[in-house]
């Protein structure tokens, strides 16, 4: 693991603190200055790099309805979520047959995006195709 080391006179921390209103729980008031400080009068202070967390995923699923044509499902699979013939057909036949298929898993942000584009395209196409995003199980 890598820290950054920074130098920081101790006085200045102590001042710091003074002045924020925050008590400084390294500083032992029971001892003199001088067995505060190291024998230089600075204080190293190591920070860690942030945790970074993995953003939660969400499904684009298309749901079913009577009027959209399988072919426009399609049509929106190979644009939308660069999927090939074979690939677009199976999701289109799992949305026929189940009532609702996955389209693709995606950040929050981008699982929107995409929902709200393939809704977009369908209205302006005369198509009431709904999709939508769920959070992955």
């Amino acid at each position: 693991m890598r820290t950054n080391k920074r130098q920081t006179n101790l006085k200045d921390i102590k001042a710091s603190f003074q002045q924020s209103g925050y008590v400084d729980w390294h500083f032992n008031p029971r001892l003199s200055d001088s067995q505060n400080e190291d024998h230089d009068g600075e204080v190293v202070v190591q920070t860690a790099p942030p945790e970074l967390k993995r953003p939660p995923l969400y499904a684009v699923v298309l749901l079913n309805d009577d009027y959209t044509p399988m072919d426009f499902v399609i049509e929106i699979l190979q644009q939308y979520f660069a999927m090939n013939l074979d690939q677009a057909t199976q999701v289109m036949l799992t949305v026929h047959y189940e009532g609702k298929g996955t389209a693709g898993v995606y950040p929050r942000d981008i699982a929107e995006t995409k929902a709200n584009l393939v809704n977009n395209y369908a209205r302006s196409q005369g198509h009431p195709l709904l999709c939508q995003i769920e959070p992955k199980a």
